[in-house]
Protein backbone atom coordinates (compact mmCIF):
# COMPACT_ATOMS: atom_id res chain seq x y z
CA UNK A 1 0.00 0.00 0.00
CA UNK A 2 2.71 2.37 0.62
CA UNK A 3 4.11 2.00 -2.56
CA UNK A 4 1.15 2.23 -4.25
CA UNK A 5 0.66 5.60 -2.38
CA UNK A 6 4.20 6.99 -3.22
CA UNK A 7 3.69 5.96 -7.18
CA UNK A 8 0.24 7.49 -7.06
CA UNK A 9 2.00 10.83 -5.74
CA UNK A 10 5.00 10.66 -7.97
CA UNK A 11 2.53 9.88 -10.81
CA UNK A 12 0.60 13.08 -9.80
CA UNK A 13 3.21 15.25 -9.49
CA UNK A 14 4.80 14.03 -13.06
CA UNK A 15 1.32 14.81 -14.64
CA UNK A 16 1.08 18.39 -12.80
CA UNK A 17 4.90 19.34 -14.36
CA UNK A 18 3.89 17.89 -17.64
CA UNK A 19 0.98 20.18 -17.74
CA UNK A 20 3.62 22.77 -16.55
CA UNK A 21 5.95 22.31 -19.23
CA UNK A 22 2.97 22.52 -21.76
CA UNK A 23 1.46 25.87 -20.51
CA UNK A 24 5.08 26.79 -20.56
CA UNK A 25 5.67 26.17 -24.24
CA UNK A 26 2.51 27.13 -25.58
CA UNK A 27 3.45 30.66 -23.82
CA UNK A 28 6.90 30.50 -25.62
CA UNK A 29 5.01 29.84 -28.76
CA UNK A 30 2.61 32.70 -28.35
CA UNK A 31 5.40 34.68 -28.33
CA UNK A 32 7.26 33.68 -31.45
CA UNK A 33 6.35 35.58 -34.08
CA UNK A 34 5.34 33.72 -37.74
CA UNK A 35 8.38 33.44 -39.67
CA UNK A 36 10.38 31.60 -36.62
CA UNK A 37 7.21 29.57 -36.21
CA UNK A 38 7.75 28.56 -39.84
CA UNK A 39 11.37 27.61 -39.61
CA UNK A 40 10.58 25.50 -36.75
CA UNK A 41 8.15 23.84 -38.60
CA UNK A 42 10.00 23.27 -42.01
CA UNK A 43 12.72 22.00 -39.36
CA UNK A 44 10.55 19.19 -38.52
CA UNK A 45 9.27 18.46 -41.57
CA UNK A 46 12.45 17.57 -42.79
CA UNK A 47 12.79 15.16 -40.31
CA UNK A 48 9.25 13.56 -40.09
CA UNK A 49 7.64 12.18 -43.31
CA UNK A 50 4.52 12.65 -42.26
CA UNK A 51 4.11 15.82 -41.46
CA UNK A 52 6.19 16.79 -45.20
CA UNK A 53 3.70 15.08 -46.83
CA UNK A 54 0.61 16.23 -44.79
CA UNK A 55 2.09 20.12 -45.48
CA UNK A 56 2.88 19.21 -49.03
CA UNK A 57 -0.77 18.22 -49.52
CA UNK A 58 -2.14 20.89 -47.91
CA UNK A 59 -0.12 23.16 -50.10
CA UNK A 60 -1.50 21.23 -53.19
CA UNK A 61 -4.81 21.88 -52.00
CA UNK A 62 -4.81 25.63 -51.33
CA UNK A 63 -2.38 26.95 -53.91
CA UNK A 64 -1.85 23.94 -56.53
CA UNK A 65 -4.07 23.07 -59.36
CA UNK A 66 -6.57 20.15 -59.27
CA UNK A 67 -4.37 17.88 -62.06
CA UNK A 68 -1.68 18.03 -59.93
CA UNK A 69 -3.11 17.53 -56.78
CA UNK A 70 -4.44 14.48 -58.03
CA UNK A 71 -1.59 13.26 -59.90
CA UNK A 72 0.52 14.02 -56.39
CA UNK A 73 -1.83 12.19 -53.98
CA UNK A 74 -2.31 9.26 -56.81
CA UNK A 75 0.91 8.58 -56.61
CA UNK A 76 1.11 8.47 -52.65
CA UNK A 77 -1.46 5.53 -53.23
CA UNK A 78 0.04 3.74 -55.57
CA UNK A 79 3.17 3.98 -53.35
CA UNK A 80 1.54 2.99 -50.09
CA UNK A 81 -0.54 0.12 -52.06
CA UNK A 82 2.48 -1.15 -53.45
CA UNK A 83 3.28 -4.79 -52.03
CA UNK A 84 6.53 -5.28 -53.99
CA UNK A 85 6.42 -9.34 -54.06
CA UNK A 86 4.42 -10.48 -51.09
CA UNK A 87 3.49 -9.04 -47.77
CA UNK A 88 4.35 -11.75 -45.32
CA UNK A 89 2.11 -11.92 -41.70
CA UNK A 90 4.74 -9.81 -39.59
CA UNK A 91 5.14 -6.98 -42.37
CA UNK A 92 1.23 -6.83 -42.96
CA UNK A 93 0.56 -4.20 -39.71
CA UNK A 94 3.62 -1.94 -41.11
CA UNK A 95 1.90 -2.42 -44.84
CA UNK A 96 -1.45 -1.14 -43.57
CA UNK A 97 -0.14 1.50 -41.52
CA UNK A 98 1.31 2.82 -44.65
CA UNK A 99 -1.83 2.83 -46.33
CA UNK A 100 -3.68 4.07 -43.71
CA UNK A 101 -1.28 7.30 -43.73
CA UNK A 102 -1.80 8.29 -47.29
CA UNK A 103 -6.27 7.75 -46.93
CA UNK A 104 -4.97 10.43 -43.78
CA UNK A 105 -3.75 13.02 -46.27
CA UNK A 106 -6.90 12.61 -48.89
CA UNK A 107 -9.66 12.49 -45.78
CA UNK A 108 -7.76 16.22 -44.80
CA UNK A 109 -8.62 17.85 -47.94
CA UNK A 110 -11.77 20.44 -47.57
CA UNK A 111 -15.36 19.73 -48.76
CA UNK A 112 -14.27 21.61 -51.93
CA UNK A 113 -12.53 19.14 -53.07
CA UNK A 114 -15.18 16.57 -52.77
CA UNK A 115 -14.75 15.19 -55.94
CA UNK A 116 -11.49 14.56 -55.73
CA UNK A 117 -11.55 12.92 -53.16
CA UNK A 118 -14.25 10.39 -54.11
CA UNK A 119 -11.78 9.47 -57.20
CA UNK A 120 -8.98 9.14 -55.01
CA UNK A 121 -10.68 6.80 -52.67
CA UNK A 122 -12.25 4.77 -55.74
CA UNK A 123 -8.40 4.48 -56.62
CA UNK A 124 -7.31 3.40 -53.00
CA UNK A 125 -9.81 0.87 -53.14
CA UNK A 126 -8.80 -0.85 -56.42
CA UNK A 127 -5.23 -0.46 -55.14
CA UNK A 128 -5.56 -2.76 -51.81
CA UNK A 129 -8.10 -4.84 -53.57
CA UNK A 130 -5.26 -5.98 -55.69
CA UNK A 131 -3.23 -6.05 -53.02
CA UNK A 132 -4.93 -8.63 -50.83
CA UNK A 133 -3.74 -11.67 -53.33
CA UNK A 134 0.00 -10.66 -52.56
CA UNK A 135 0.31 -10.87 -48.57
CA UNK A 136 -1.02 -12.82 -45.71
CA UNK A 137 -3.88 -10.39 -44.26
CA UNK A 138 -4.92 -13.17 -41.71
CA UNK A 139 -5.19 -9.56 -39.62
CA UNK A 140 -7.75 -8.85 -42.10
CA UNK A 141 -6.08 -5.43 -42.33
CA UNK A 142 -7.38 -5.09 -45.76
CA UNK A 143 -10.85 -5.54 -45.09
CA UNK A 144 -10.72 -2.12 -42.32
CA UNK A 145 -8.74 -0.16 -45.09
CA UNK A 146 -11.70 -0.96 -47.89
CA UNK A 147 -14.34 0.04 -45.51
CA UNK A 148 -12.74 3.07 -44.91
CA UNK A 149 -11.97 4.14 -48.30
CA UNK A 150 -15.61 3.25 -49.18
CA UNK A 151 -16.98 5.67 -46.24
CA UNK A 152 -14.63 8.28 -47.62
CA UNK A 153 -16.29 7.96 -51.01
CA UNK A 154 -19.50 8.17 -49.12
CA UNK A 155 -18.74 11.20 -46.81
CA UNK A 156 -17.47 12.82 -50.52
CA UNK A 157 -20.49 11.52 -52.14
CA UNK A 158 -22.28 13.66 -50.40
CA UNK A 159 -20.82 16.76 -50.47
CA UNK A 160 -20.40 16.76 -54.15
CA UNK A 161 -22.76 17.51 -56.42
CA UNK A 162 -22.37 14.88 -58.77
CA UNK A 163 -25.22 14.01 -61.46
CA UNK A 164 -27.11 11.09 -59.39
CA UNK A 165 -27.64 9.00 -62.57
CA UNK A 166 -24.24 8.97 -63.10
CA UNK A 167 -23.58 7.87 -59.44
CA UNK A 168 -26.06 5.47 -59.84
CA UNK A 169 -24.17 4.10 -62.96
CA UNK A 170 -21.17 4.06 -61.35
CA UNK A 171 -21.92 2.05 -58.16
CA UNK A 172 -24.25 0.13 -59.71
CA UNK A 173 -21.35 -1.04 -61.68
CA UNK A 174 -18.99 -1.67 -58.92
CA UNK A 175 -21.57 -3.70 -56.64
CA UNK A 176 -22.31 -6.44 -59.47
CA UNK A 177 -18.44 -6.77 -60.90
CA UNK A 178 -17.07 -6.12 -57.48
CA UNK A 179 -14.26 -8.75 -56.07
CA UNK A 180 -14.84 -7.99 -52.50
CA UNK A 181 -18.40 -6.93 -51.99
CA UNK A 182 -16.75 -3.30 -50.78
CA UNK A 183 -20.21 -1.75 -52.55
CA UNK A 184 -22.72 -4.22 -51.27
CA UNK A 185 -26.57 -2.74 -50.28
CA UNK A 186 -25.04 0.74 -52.10
CA UNK A 187 -28.66 1.40 -52.87
CA UNK A 188 -29.24 1.55 -49.18
CA UNK A 189 -26.63 3.11 -48.25
CA UNK A 190 -26.45 5.79 -51.17
CA UNK A 191 -30.08 6.58 -50.87
CA UNK A 192 -30.06 9.96 -49.88
CA UNK A 193 -27.41 10.93 -51.76
CA UNK A 194 -28.76 9.38 -55.23
CA UNK A 195 -32.45 10.51 -54.51
CA UNK A 196 -35.64 9.46 -56.04
CA UNK A 197 -33.76 9.79 -59.84
CA UNK A 198 -30.76 7.75 -58.93
CA UNK A 199 -32.89 4.81 -56.93
CA UNK A 200 -34.92 4.65 -60.13
CA UNK A 201 -31.91 4.57 -62.46
CA UNK A 202 -30.09 1.59 -59.99
CA UNK A 203 -33.25 -0.20 -60.12
CA UNK A 204 -33.69 -0.10 -63.87
CA UNK A 205 -30.09 -1.43 -64.40
CA UNK A 206 -30.66 -3.82 -62.14
CA UNK A 207 -34.18 -5.51 -63.82
CA UNK A 208 -32.12 -4.93 -66.89
CA UNK A 209 -29.49 -7.33 -66.11
CA UNK A 210 -31.84 -9.67 -64.16
CA UNK A 211 -34.40 -9.81 -66.91
CA UNK A 212 -31.12 -11.25 -69.05
CA UNK A 213 -30.23 -14.22 -66.08
CA UNK A 214 -31.74 -17.63 -67.81
CA UNK A 215 -34.36 -19.01 -64.92
CA UNK A 216 -33.19 -22.38 -63.48
CA UNK A 217 -35.99 -25.09 -61.87
CA UNK A 218 -34.69 -28.58 -60.62
CA UNK A 219 -30.99 -30.08 -60.64
CA UNK A 220 -28.30 -28.59 -61.91
CA UNK A 221 -26.69 -31.26 -64.31
CA UNK A 222 -23.60 -29.58 -64.26
CA UNK A 223 -23.37 -29.25 -60.54
CA UNK A 224 -23.01 -25.54 -60.71
CA UNK A 225 -24.92 -23.02 -58.56
CA UNK A 226 -26.15 -19.70 -59.53
CA UNK A 227 -23.37 -17.21 -61.34
CA UNK A 228 -22.85 -14.43 -58.60
CA UNK A 229 -24.06 -11.94 -60.25
CA UNK A 230 -27.58 -14.05 -59.91
CA UNK A 231 -26.64 -13.51 -55.85
CA UNK A 232 -25.67 -9.41 -56.38
CA UNK A 233 -28.66 -8.67 -58.16
CA UNK A 234 -31.31 -10.56 -56.41
CA UNK A 235 -30.04 -8.70 -53.01
CA UNK A 236 -30.34 -5.48 -55.21
CA UNK A 237 -34.45 -5.97 -56.48
CA UNK A 238 -34.50 -7.35 -52.80
CA UNK A 239 -33.98 -4.45 -51.15
CA UNK A 240 -36.39 -2.03 -53.83
CA UNK A 241 -39.12 -5.18 -53.28
CA UNK A 242 -38.61 -4.54 -49.66
CA UNK A 243 -38.95 -0.74 -49.63
CA UNK A 244 -42.07 -1.01 -51.97
CA UNK A 245 -43.37 -3.88 -49.30
CA UNK A 246 -44.02 -6.72 -52.78
CA UNK A 247 -43.88 -9.79 -50.78
CA UNK A 248 -44.58 -11.30 -54.47
CA UNK A 249 -41.60 -9.63 -55.72
CA UNK A 250 -39.44 -10.67 -52.90
CA UNK A 251 -40.96 -14.41 -53.87
CA UNK A 252 -40.32 -14.31 -57.47
CA UNK A 253 -36.81 -13.43 -56.96
CA UNK A 254 -36.32 -16.01 -54.89
CA UNK A 255 -37.97 -18.66 -57.12
CA UNK A 256 -36.20 -17.89 -60.46
CA UNK A 257 -32.64 -19.96 -59.14
CA UNK A 258 -34.46 -23.48 -57.89
CA UNK A 259 -31.30 -25.41 -59.02
CA UNK A 260 -30.74 -26.99 -55.14
CA UNK A 261 -32.71 -28.70 -52.27
CA UNK A 262 -31.19 -25.38 -50.16
CA UNK A 263 -32.86 -23.09 -52.94
CA UNK A 264 -36.21 -24.57 -51.85
CA UNK A 265 -35.88 -24.03 -48.19
CA UNK A 266 -34.70 -20.26 -48.19
CA UNK A 267 -37.87 -19.65 -50.11
CA UNK A 268 -40.12 -21.90 -47.61
CA UNK A 269 -37.84 -20.13 -44.65
CA UNK A 270 -38.83 -16.88 -46.46
CA UNK A 271 -42.46 -17.10 -46.96
CA UNK A 272 -42.84 -18.44 -43.37
CA UNK A 273 -41.12 -15.47 -42.17
CA UNK A 274 -43.56 -13.43 -44.02
CA UNK A 275 -46.96 -15.84 -42.20
CA UNK A 276 -47.33 -17.52 -45.55
CA UNK A 277 -47.36 -20.96 -44.12
CA UNK A 278 -49.38 -22.83 -46.98
CA UNK A 279 -47.45 -21.39 -49.48
CA UNK A 280 -44.01 -22.58 -47.67
CA UNK A 281 -45.07 -26.41 -47.27
CA UNK A 282 -45.65 -26.20 -51.12
CA UNK A 283 -42.19 -25.03 -51.97
CA UNK A 284 -40.85 -27.47 -49.25
CA UNK A 285 -43.12 -30.20 -50.86
CA UNK A 286 -41.93 -29.14 -54.25
CA UNK A 287 -38.43 -29.32 -53.70
CA UNK A 288 -38.92 -32.66 -52.13
CA UNK A 289 -40.76 -34.21 -55.01
CA UNK A 290 -38.07 -32.07 -57.68
CA UNK A 291 -34.70 -34.07 -55.94
CA UNK A 292 -36.34 -37.24 -54.38
CA UNK A 293 -33.89 -39.48 -56.37
CA UNK A 294 -30.74 -37.26 -54.29
CA UNK A 295 -29.28 -37.87 -51.04
CA UNK A 296 -31.95 -35.53 -48.91
CA UNK A 297 -31.21 -32.19 -47.10
CA UNK A 298 -31.66 -32.71 -43.65
CA UNK A 299 -33.03 -29.41 -42.90
CA UNK A 300 -35.73 -29.49 -45.51
CA UNK A 301 -36.74 -32.72 -44.50
CA UNK A 302 -37.27 -31.33 -40.81
CA UNK A 303 -38.90 -27.95 -41.77
CA UNK A 304 -41.40 -30.62 -44.03
CA UNK A 305 -41.94 -32.59 -41.00
CA UNK A 306 -42.91 -29.57 -39.08
CA UNK A 307 -45.20 -27.88 -41.70
CA UNK A 308 -47.01 -31.54 -42.23
CA UNK A 309 -47.50 -32.27 -39.03
CA UNK A 310 -49.18 -28.88 -38.28
CA UNK A 311 -51.46 -29.51 -40.91
CA UNK A 312 -52.06 -32.82 -39.69
CA UNK A 313 -50.41 -34.95 -42.10
CA UNK A 314 -48.71 -37.22 -39.89
CA UNK A 315 -48.82 -39.73 -42.00
CA UNK A 316 -46.65 -37.91 -45.33
CA UNK A 317 -44.69 -36.66 -42.79
CA UNK A 318 -43.89 -40.39 -41.59
CA UNK A 319 -43.34 -41.23 -45.14
CA UNK A 320 -40.43 -38.38 -45.92
CA UNK A 321 -38.58 -39.68 -42.79
CA UNK A 322 -38.35 -43.17 -43.96
CA UNK A 323 -37.75 -41.96 -47.55
CA UNK A 324 -35.18 -39.77 -46.39
CA UNK A 325 -33.80 -42.47 -43.66
CA UNK A 326 -33.49 -45.07 -46.34
CA UNK A 327 -31.43 -42.98 -48.69
CA UNK A 328 -29.07 -41.53 -46.11
CA UNK A 329 -29.41 -42.62 -42.24
CA UNK A 330 -28.48 -40.17 -39.68
CA UNK A 331 -28.86 -40.07 -36.11
CA UNK A 332 -30.93 -36.95 -36.38
CA UNK A 333 -33.27 -38.49 -38.98
CA UNK A 334 -33.69 -41.13 -36.27
CA UNK A 335 -34.79 -38.55 -33.41
CA UNK A 336 -37.15 -37.20 -36.27
CA UNK A 337 -38.96 -40.56 -36.71
CA UNK A 338 -38.99 -41.64 -33.51
CA UNK A 339 -40.79 -38.05 -32.60
CA UNK A 340 -43.22 -38.24 -35.57
CA UNK A 341 -43.83 -42.12 -34.92
CA UNK A 342 -43.00 -42.81 -31.79
CA UNK A 343 -41.72 -45.60 -29.67
CA UNK A 344 -42.66 -48.17 -33.18
CA UNK A 345 -40.02 -46.29 -35.06
CA UNK A 346 -37.16 -47.56 -32.38
CA UNK A 347 -36.98 -50.66 -33.45
CA UNK A 348 -37.87 -50.42 -37.13
CA UNK A 349 -34.59 -48.18 -37.68
CA UNK A 350 -32.24 -50.67 -35.89
CA UNK A 351 -33.76 -53.61 -37.98
CA UNK A 352 -33.22 -51.48 -41.31
CA UNK A 353 -29.47 -50.60 -40.38
CA UNK A 354 -28.64 -53.80 -39.65
CA UNK A 355 -30.07 -55.50 -42.81
CA UNK A 356 -27.98 -52.30 -44.24
CA UNK A 357 -24.97 -53.75 -42.52
CA UNK A 358 -25.77 -57.41 -43.64
CA UNK A 359 -26.17 -56.48 -47.39
CA UNK A 360 -22.71 -53.74 -47.32
CA UNK A 361 -19.62 -54.59 -48.39
CA UNK A 362 -17.03 -54.45 -45.54
CA UNK A 363 -14.90 -50.98 -45.53
CA UNK A 364 -11.65 -50.11 -43.94
CA UNK A 365 -11.64 -46.73 -44.75
CA UNK A 366 -14.91 -45.76 -42.43
CA UNK A 367 -16.83 -47.50 -39.53
CA UNK A 368 -20.48 -48.39 -41.19
CA UNK A 369 -21.91 -49.20 -38.02
CA UNK A 370 -21.13 -46.49 -35.95
CA UNK A 371 -24.75 -44.88 -36.40
CA UNK A 372 -26.03 -48.04 -35.44
CA UNK A 373 -24.06 -48.01 -32.29
CA UNK A 374 -24.92 -44.37 -31.79
CA UNK A 375 -28.52 -45.51 -31.76
CA UNK A 376 -28.37 -48.66 -29.74
CA UNK A 377 -26.49 -46.28 -27.14
CA UNK A 378 -29.52 -43.78 -26.79
CA UNK A 379 -31.85 -46.94 -26.64
CA UNK A 380 -29.11 -48.64 -23.76
CA UNK A 381 -29.68 -51.58 -25.94
CA UNK A 382 -25.62 -52.45 -24.74
CA UNK A 383 -25.31 -55.85 -25.39
CA UNK A 384 -26.48 -55.60 -28.82
CA UNK A 385 -24.35 -52.90 -29.26
CA UNK A 386 -21.15 -54.77 -28.08
CA UNK A 387 -21.62 -57.51 -30.60
CA UNK A 388 -22.10 -55.17 -32.99
CA UNK A 389 -18.90 -53.72 -32.00
CA UNK A 390 -17.14 -57.31 -32.42
CA UNK A 391 -18.40 -58.03 -35.80
CA UNK A 392 -18.35 -54.63 -37.50
CA UNK A 393 -15.87 -52.55 -35.51
CA UNK A 394 -16.38 -48.78 -34.65
CA UNK A 395 -14.82 -45.75 -34.57
CA UNK A 396 -12.28 -45.06 -31.21
CA UNK A 397 -14.44 -42.38 -30.11
CA UNK A 398 -17.43 -44.26 -29.88
CA UNK A 399 -15.73 -47.19 -28.28
CA UNK A 400 -15.19 -45.37 -25.80
CA UNK A 401 -18.75 -43.27 -25.84
CA UNK A 402 -19.77 -47.04 -25.56
CA UNK A 403 -17.37 -48.12 -22.35
CA UNK A 404 -18.71 -45.34 -20.44
CA UNK A 405 -22.20 -45.79 -21.05
CA UNK A 406 -22.43 -49.23 -19.87
CA UNK A 407 -19.79 -49.92 -17.57
CA UNK A 408 -22.13 -50.85 -15.17
CA UNK A 409 -23.50 -53.38 -17.30
CA UNK A 410 -20.19 -54.65 -19.13
CA UNK A 411 -17.18 -54.08 -17.13
CA UNK A 412 -14.94 -56.30 -18.94
CA UNK A 413 -15.72 -54.63 -22.28
CA UNK A 414 -15.31 -51.12 -20.74
CA UNK A 415 -12.10 -52.65 -19.17
CA UNK A 416 -10.44 -53.18 -22.64
CA UNK A 417 -11.44 -50.36 -24.89
CA UNK A 418 -9.72 -48.36 -21.58
CA UNK A 419 -6.92 -50.28 -21.45
CA UNK A 420 -6.21 -50.02 -25.28
CA UNK A 421 -6.59 -46.29 -24.79
CA UNK A 422 -4.30 -46.12 -22.18
CA UNK A 423 -1.14 -47.80 -23.99
CA UNK A 424 -2.66 -45.40 -27.07
CA UNK A 425 -1.77 -42.30 -25.06
CA UNK A 426 1.95 -43.64 -23.27
CA UNK A 427 2.85 -44.28 -26.16
CA UNK A 428 1.76 -41.16 -27.83
CA UNK A 429 3.23 -38.84 -24.94
CA UNK A 430 2.87 -35.50 -23.48
CA UNK A 431 1.38 -33.85 -20.20
CA UNK A 432 -1.97 -34.34 -21.54
CA UNK A 433 -2.12 -38.00 -22.59
CA UNK A 434 -0.62 -38.80 -19.77
CA UNK A 435 -3.15 -37.31 -18.33
CA UNK A 436 -5.31 -38.73 -19.96
CA UNK A 437 -3.94 -42.37 -19.15
CA UNK A 438 -3.97 -41.55 -15.25
CA UNK A 439 -7.58 -40.27 -15.37
CA UNK A 440 -8.68 -43.99 -16.83
CA UNK A 441 -6.65 -45.58 -14.98
CA UNK A 442 -8.25 -44.42 -12.24
CA UNK A 443 -11.68 -44.97 -13.53
CA UNK A 444 -10.60 -48.83 -14.07
CA UNK A 445 -9.87 -49.07 -10.25
CA UNK A 446 -13.95 -48.85 -9.63
CA UNK A 447 -14.62 -51.88 -12.36
CA UNK A 448 -12.39 -54.68 -10.47
CA UNK A 449 -11.10 -55.91 -8.19
CA UNK A 450 -8.04 -54.39 -5.56
CA UNK A 451 -6.03 -56.97 -6.56
CA UNK A 452 -6.67 -57.39 -10.15
CA UNK A 453 -6.17 -53.10 -10.62
CA UNK A 454 -2.51 -53.73 -8.68
CA UNK A 455 -1.61 -56.52 -10.86
CA UNK A 456 -2.57 -54.29 -14.15
CA UNK A 457 -0.87 -51.16 -12.41
CA UNK A 458 1.94 -53.05 -12.17
CA UNK A 459 2.19 -54.34 -15.53
CA UNK A 460 1.55 -50.83 -17.13
CA UNK A 461 4.41 -49.00 -14.60
CA UNK A 462 7.16 -51.89 -15.62
CA UNK A 463 5.82 -51.13 -19.91
CA UNK A 464 6.19 -47.85 -19.64
CA UNK A 465 9.03 -47.22 -16.89
CA UNK A 466 11.07 -45.37 -18.97
CA UNK A 467 8.12 -42.69 -19.30
CA UNK A 468 8.74 -41.50 -15.93
CA UNK A 469 6.62 -38.31 -16.42
CA UNK A 470 3.70 -40.99 -16.54
CA UNK A 471 4.32 -43.18 -13.93
CA UNK A 472 4.58 -40.03 -11.58
CA UNK A 473 1.07 -39.62 -12.49
CA UNK A 474 0.30 -43.43 -11.15
CA UNK A 475 2.17 -42.97 -8.17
Amino acid sequence: MATALAANAAGSDTEAERLDVFAGIRRYLNDKDIPALVDMIMDCAERDPVLFRGLETATLATYGDEATLVARLGKMIDAATATNGFVDYSEAADWARGVDEALDLITALSSKHAGIVMGLAMRAIDRIESAIDDMDDSDGHCGALLDRACEMHRTAAQASPRDPLSLARDLFARETNGKYDVFAGAAGLYGDILGEDGLAEYRRLANEAWDKLPATVGKNRAGMGPPMDHFRLREILDFFAERDGDVEARIALRAKHLASQGSYLQIAKFCLSQGRVEEALRWVEDGLWMFEDDRPDEQLIALAVELLSKAGRDGDAEAHLWHAFEKAPSFELYQLLCKAAGTSAHDKAIERLQSRLMRGKAATWHFPADLLISILIEEKQFETAWLTVHEYGASEGLKQQLAQASEATHPREALKVYAARVDQMAQLGGDGSYAEAAALIGRMAYLRGASEHSAYLADVKTRFGRKRNFTKLLA
